[in-house]
């Protein structure tokens, strides 16, 4: 094969590897270099690259739609937390009136047991009266006396049973009667035992000689 030949087939190549322009200094782009692309052939940009990404572009796809297995669990779990909602709703309801019922009784036992602990009492209210009309009630002994007076009728203890006070057989216990003109109707003559009562609640009958018209 001839030189001519040889040069017609095999084209001399100059490629320029510089980083620097020779000129200005500036740092050469890699088309400028002799490694980068051929001459006339633009090196794909940015941009370009970006575009090519398989991930550009691509749509979301239709939304997850639940199977069948799917909406048949949800549906268990709705009827599921509905039960044990109705449940906590009823134990709710239950403990509310058992709270309202616990407090009814409350309010029902206190005065009842006050009442059992001053009917226990009464005697020695009794004793203390007997003392006092024979003149035994005084120094230290009148003084406890009193205090407790004070502390039962704080409490709501009231003694009922006087003379001339209209006869009442629901808390008078009649154990005598005489007649007489100078009444209209049945009174109290004569008081054997005072009675004692806590509000509306009678905790002794009061004995009593009854007076009744002629």
């Amino acid at each position: 094969m001839s030189e001519q030949n040889r040069d017609e087939q095999e084209p001399i190549v100059i490629r320029d590897n510089r980083r620097v322009n020779d000129e200005s200094g500036a740092p050469r782009t890699p088309s400028q270099q002799g490694g980068g692309a051929r001459e006339g052939t633009d090196a794909p940009s940015a941009d370009a690259a970006a575009d090519a990404s398989p991930e550009k572009g691509r749509d979301s796809g239709p939304a997850d739609v639940p199977t069948e297995q799917q909406l048949t669990e949800i549906d268990r779990l709705t009827k599921e937390l509905a039960e044990r909602t109705s449940d906590l709703q009823r134990v709710s309801a239950e403990y509310a009136n058992y709270r309202r019922r616990a407090d009814r009784e409350r309010e029902t036992m206190v005065p009842v047991a006050q009442a059992a602990l001053i009917s226990k009492l009464v005697p020695v209210l009794d004793d203390i009266d007997r003392a006092d009309q024979h003149g035994d009630l005084t120094g230290g002994f009148k003084t406890v006396a009193d205090a407790l007076r004070k502390v039962l009728g704080e409490a709501g203890l009231e003694a009922f049973g006087a003379e001339g006070e209209p006869f009442d057989p629901q808390i008078h216990q009649a154990v005598a009667q005489h007649s007489s003109a100078e009444v209209d109707a049945e009174q109290i003559g004569a008081v054997m035992r005072k009675g004692y009562r806590q509000g509306d609640r009678v905790l002794r009958e009061a004995m009593v000689a009854v007076v009744v018209p002629e």
